[in-house]
């Protein structure tokens, strides 16, 4: 066994590995950028080295860097965690040529599987069931439509390079494809640097499970079960779960020895997942699924198949990667209970799900979940990585007490200092159709305005907030100040979110208030969590008192509250007549130029931010009077992209 690797990735990831290791006794060498210099991942490793700027091409994509950083500290083995150069075989081929042990696939296995139409071709000659598509040479823009009309619509474009989303476009009708086509080449070029795409049949109720693998390096391949990943938006998976429900022994077992002529058929050693789509329109059965693709590497949700096996898959990559037999064979891997995983992010979903950024004041998880995460209270969320803050996890001995416990421990998560999609993913394990087991990869987009819509702070709420904003908490007596024969009445003028509005507030003595003409006491205030009995109601709120602002977490619900400042004078917004960055990225494509004729919806920006695109569009008809941001530039939360010329 190892005595030292590096871990060459950042994040949650990087602390999951390093966890494992100093376990089994292993020291760990972390790798960090500029931004990363105070990051979680690198206080949690026993050594640590600089290898550059913020920008991912200027450090966690130097493959040279990462290993002489390798060389330098003495480590024998690199292990890759996921993104990042995590299935690049040139990085494999540098880092065994530099002596060192590639905790992971071959080259030759990663190259086999990284194209989807060589895997989609490979895997058909192994027997394994393709979806009906196009995954030839032939990437003229015809042929492709062609073969989008010989298979059928609606259709997916997919970029042979892709993952996560990127690239991937689903059309409807033909008079959509040429755009969809152009969109999804343009994602897949930036993202990947190879725009070729294939066309898949897009399966009407889909379902996307995948499958577990492990393989050593003594021919000896295993399953260790599926997980469904099904709950999706834009392609991105939200929640996951094993086992999949309504799963069958029948079809779990075809399912499992697909996956294993898989990994066999390219010779694979160490973890990997095979994905399919299945056809969940009649339920699951054995002839209804079919490859999509294999990820050469550990994936996000690998807590799950832990969480159900008992297994430390990491574990299960150091052994093999080590040169050690598989730890355990076929029949002796079991299912135990069920388990979720939610992934908590930066970003607000009642705005598209934008990525957002900001200084995390407040960051708690409540006893009985695992909680994977790469930052803590203090460490900011910046623009230039993925927004990921932690990986909620539970397990239950059955489905229903597993979703039980996910949504209560998602309710008890506190995060203060940037919005997150905490609420929605509150919303979404209490879902019916979730909660019953009915899954496919639309759900969410179909209930996408009951998950999303906030919900308003109620009177409660807002005395809460009142109270912990003026500092009333704490205080000892009543309000100060002096009145004949009457409580001191004061009004109270609070902002939540972007909501002002003003309450009146009397003290009746120590912790007992009128607001706003209901009865309030303060039953309990430990400093996190208050109790309040309004109106004959007991309330329990968690608050967070940081950088000027009051969080009030009700349930997973988080209101943020200030006290105006009534000697600032803010600006207005400019009314319509300007089109500004919703966070901070980097304008990939400016559509707009000065005495251009725009309509209200028009594209006008591309602005690339945390690996994802976003077009930015016109708020109303008219022209434009000034672009100032060329393209390439990278621009701040609110910069000026576009300035229309003012209405008549």
């Amino acid at each position: 066994m190892f005595d030292r690797i590096l871990i060459a990735n950042r994040g949650e990831i990087a602390c999951r590995v390093a966890a494992t290791c100093r376990r089994m006794g292993i020291e760990t060498v972390a790798v960090y950028s500029d931004a990363d210099a105070g990051a979680r991942h690198v206080a949690v490793a026993d050594m640590a080295v600089r290898i550059g700027p913020a920008p991912v091409a200027e450090s966690y994509l130097r493959g040279d860097a990462i290993v002489a950083a390798a060389l330098a500290t003495g480590a024998q083995a690199v292990h890759p965690g996921y993104g990042f150069l995590s299935e690049n075989p040139d990085f494999v081929e540098a880092v065994e040529a530099a002596g060192l042990v590639f905790i992971g696939p071959s080259a030759a296995a990663i190259r086999a599987m990284g194209l989807k139409d060589a895997a989609k071709a490979l895997m058909e000659r192994a027997g394994v069931p393709v979806v009906p598509g196009y995954h030839g040479a032939d990437q003229d823009d015809a042929a492709l439509a062609a073969e989008a009309e010989r298979i059928g619509y609606p259709a997916l474009i997919k970029a042979v390079a892709g993952g996560g989303g990127k690239g991937m476009r689903k059309v409807e009708r033909a008079a959509d494809f040429a755009a969809a086509l152009a969109a999804a080449r343009g994602e897949a070029r930036s993202a990947f640097g190879n725009d070729a795409v294939l066309i898949e049949k897009y399966v009407t109720a889909p379902r996307h499970i995948e499958v577990q693998v492990f393989g050593d390096k003594h021919g000896a391949a295993v399953h260790l079960f599926e997980r469904d990943c099904s709950l999706q938006r834009r392609h991105q998976k939200v929640i996951e779960e094993a086992p999949a429900p309504g799963m069958t022994a029948e079809m779990r077992a075809a399912m499992g020895q697909a996956a294993v002529d898989a990994a066999k058929a390219i010779g694979y050693a160490g973890a990997g997942t095979i994905e399919f789509i299945v056809d969940g329109s009649e339920g699951l059965r054995p002839d209804g699924f079919w490859f999509m693709e294999m990820n050469t590497r550990l994936q996000v949700e690998h807590p799950v198949t832990e969480a159900i096996t008992g297994e430390d898959l990491v574990e299960w990559q150091l052994r093999v990667a080590a040169g050690e037999p598989l730890p355990k064979t076929q029949g002796e891997l079991a299912i135990h209970g069920h388990a979720f995983e939610a992934r908590l992010y930066a970003e607000d979903a009642t705005k598209g799900f934008l990525p957002a950024t900001g200084r995390l004041t407040h960051l708690t998880f409540p006893e009985g979940v695992r909680a994977d995460t790469g930052v803590r209270a203090g460490d900011v969320i910046t623009p230039w990585y993925d927004p990921m803050i932690a990986k909620v996890i539970v397990h239950g001995p059955d489905r229903a007490a597993a979703l039980q416990r996910l949504a209560r421990g998602l309710e008890a998560t506190r995060v203060a200092g940037s919005t997150t999609n905490l609420a929605f993913l509150a919303r979404l394990a209490r879902q019916a159709d979730f909660a019953a087991g009915r899954v496919d990869t639309g759900l969410i987009e179909r209930d996408l305005a009951a998950l999303t819509t906030p919900r308003e702070p109620d009177l409660a709420a807002r005395a809460a907030a009142t109270l912990a904003a003026l500092g009333l908490l704490d205080a000892a007596g009543p309000l100060v100040g002096f009145t004949l024969w009457a409580p001191l009445l004061r009004l109270a003028r609070l902002r939540i979110g972007e909501e002002d509005a003003a309450h009146t507030l009397a003290a009746l003595g120590a912790g007992r208030f009128v607001f706003d003409g209901r009865e309030v006491e303060v039953r309990r205030w430990d400093g996190a969590d208050l109790d309040l009995r309004i109106d004959g109601e007991n309330r329990r709120f968690g608050v967070v008192v940081a950088a000027g602002a009051v969080t009030i977490f009700d349930g997973a619900e988080a209101f943020v509250a200030r006290v105006p400042d009534p000697l600032a004078v803010g600006a207005e917004e400019a009314g319509g007549d300007d089109l500004r960055a919703p966070m901070p990225g980097l304008v990939k494509r400016l559509a707009a130029a000065p005495g251009q004729k725009v309509a209200r919806g028009d594209v006008l920006v591309v602005l690339e931010a945390m690996k994802m695109e976003h077009s930015l569009l016109a708020p109303r008809d008219g022209a434009v009077r000034e672009a100032p941001v060329p393209e390439g530039a990278q621009v701040e939360a609110g910069a000026v992209l576009v300035l229309l010329e003012p209405e008549e």
